[in-house]
């Protein structure tokens, strides 16, 4: 029997080791390609990918379809010139050229880089620049690549010309995809670079996070350009032979509900902001489902939608938690009957993972204590810059972010690329950034920022600011709030204290909290009883990396459809 027959906690400790994940795939541990794994090997009638979208217009795609459409794909590439080892960036929606670029590339030993659509002018032209590709794949000419292929209809009736067969010869140890993160803690983007092999790592997280096994009809909203979309919601479950369906476009609570129905999914794993979504919509009530497992990560969950996920769906979401470069970490176990889930946890580790809580000084700390969550990576620990704390029980918790990154509706920003655009602005002389607590979106961007040459403050000037960010960025990083000031708080060295913002604001809002409460208590004439932290409110969640992984939500639902 191979792991994929087991479904339990107590098989997934005592049966897991890395030889059994190499019995899950045809390849071995010299000559492996993504794409054989994920779609060449399967029954060629057999469903691969649905895409939904708001406009309804549904396509799905047999794993036969998509085998043949790569394979023109990689022979395309080919008499296009485009070598081993070179770069292909792919700037589509899921779609039908999405996944025949995804795939065919790799197919045809080149490295495939997936770009998110809503990127702005600046943020795709320093990822055209990091990862320099042969050639592009979009709807429109990518500005700084040396060459585009407009992915429209003249150019699928061009491939279907090209022979549907392709032989992969590629090593297990060659570069099969650039993947970038929806920011980081490095300051400016670089690729996270993957090799054919990690298709058999990321099985971890298929079998133990989001629970996969053959014959799930699975669904990941969150794009594929992330961590998330990618890895966990396309290479994963396809390389073990499952359904998957995907989002294209806007985003639609509406009509994501109707397709999770009308699809008959099964297996659903999306960002805490899609469940979010779907509870505040209305439209949850209007279908039947028959989902059996569930997984959020990009971010905490609420207690009020993780009541909601649980009461609609009929079942816990089960959090994922992890970063880019090591993968994911900790996990829920879906469809392990015999590990219910602990409310508010991240999870416990994946088999094989060690981690730990450390304290500054790097030593371990016990159950209870708080401190940096590290996974053991080769002879040392690895830190996450999250803080959190585990239990007797192995149970890990989340207690925030240990740096300047922002995590904001599932995405994950860097405060210094947001500062580094809007300082670009004639009018900003000074800028600091931070990440402030939002009910629906967990936390969002505020920018303290001290003007230039007298330039007038007001609504106008705050959003002629987030304009200028959403251009240069995307349609998801940008500061949503606002706040000039005269000058910014420095430390000694003459650096800014983010710090001091930060105590600045929770004191602004403790201050707030206590004026509405006295005003409230004084209008009913009651009395006001503090409520312990954690009894309600925010829980904790999992995330897949500093982008990992992350959803396109908010980007999407600000920016009206694609760009």
């Amino acid at each position: 029997m191979r792991l994929i027959d087991f479904t339990s906690y107590a098989d997934a400790q005592a049966r897991f080791s890395r030889a059994a994940l190499w019995d899950l795939v045809e390849g071995d541990r010299e000559r492996l390609n993504i794409a054989h794994e994920c779609v060449d090997r399967h029954p060629p009638e057999r469903t691969a990918i649905r895409i939904a979208s708001a406009d309804r217009a549904g396509e799905a795609y047999s794993f036969g379809e998509v085998a043949a459409w790569s394979s023109r794909f990689a022979h395309f590439l080919g008499r296009e010139g485009v070598r081993a080892g070179e770069r292909v960036a792919i700037f589509l929606e899921p779609s039908l050229p999405f996944y025949l670029a995804l795939f065919g590339a790799m197919k045809a030993g080149a490295v495939a880089v997936p770009m998110f659509t809503l990127l702005g002018r600046d943020a795709v032209a320093a990822r055209i620049d990091d990862c320099r590709p042969a050639l592009a794949l979009a709807r429109a000419p990518l500005e700084g690549a040396p060459r585009t292929v407009v992915a429209d209809d003249a150019f699928l009736d061009s491939l279907a010309r090209e022979p549907d067969r392709f032989e992969a010869r590629t090593a297990s140890s060659d570069m099969a995809m650039y993947q970038y993160t929806s920011g980081t803690t490095r300051a400016l983007p670089e690729a996270v670079r993957h090799r054919h092999r990690a298709i058999v790592t990321v099985l971890i997280a298929a079998l133990y996070a989001t629970g996969v096994r053959p014959g799930d009809r699975f669904c990941c909203p969150s794009s594929p350009a992330w961590g998330h979309g990618l890895w966990h919601g396309t290479l994963g479950p396809l390389a073990l032979g499952a359904e998957i369906t995907a989002w294209s476009g806007r985003f639609d609570p509406e009509r994501m509900l109707e397709a999770l129905a009308s699809h008959r999914i099964t297996n659903l794993s999306a960002a805490a902001t899609h469940y979010r979504m779907m509870k505040n919509c209305g439209a949850a009530r209007t279908h039947r489902y028959g989902i059996e497992k569930l997984s959020f990560t990009g971010e905490p969950i609420d207690s009020d939608t993780a009541e909601f996920v649980e009461r609609t769906f009929g079942g816990p979401p089960r959090s994922m938690y992890g970063t880019t470069e090591v993968g994911v970490i900790l996990g829920g176990y879906p469809g392990a009957d015999d590990l219910p889930m602990r409310p508010g946890s991240l999870g416990k580790p994946m088999p094989g993972v060690e981690a730990a809580i450390r304290d500054a000084g790097g030593a371990v700390r016990a159950a209870g204590a708080s401190g940096e969550i590290v996974v053991r990576r080769g002879d040392g620990w690895f830190p996450t810059r999250d803080l959190g704390r585990v239990d007797e029980d192995g149970w890990f918790y989340h207690a925030g972010r240990a740096d300047d990154v922002i995590i904001s509706a599932g995405w994950t920003m860097s405060a210094v690329e947001i500062e580094d655009a809007l300082l670009r602005h004639p009018d900003v002389g000074e800028i600091a950034v931070i990440g402030v607590p939002d009910e629906l979106r967990g936390q969002v961007v505020k920018a303290f920022v001290v003007r230039r040459g007298g330039r007038a403050g007001g609504a106008g000037f705050e959003a002629e600011l987030q304009a200028f960010a959403r251009e240069r960025l995307g349609q998801h990083e940008y500061p949503r709030r606002v706040e000039l000031v005269g000058e910014l708080p420095k430390t000694p060295a003459g650096k800014v204290n983010r710090m001091a913002l930060r105590e600045r604001e929770a004191a602004a809002r403790a201050a707030g909290e206590e004026d509405r409460g006295a005003g409230a208590d004084r209008a009913s004439g009651t009395d006001r009883t503090r409520v312990a932290p954690g009894a309600h409110g925010r829980g904790a969640g999992g995330r897949t990396g500093r982008g990992g992984g992350t959803p396109e939500v908010e980007a999407e639902a600000d920016a009206g459809g694609r760009a």
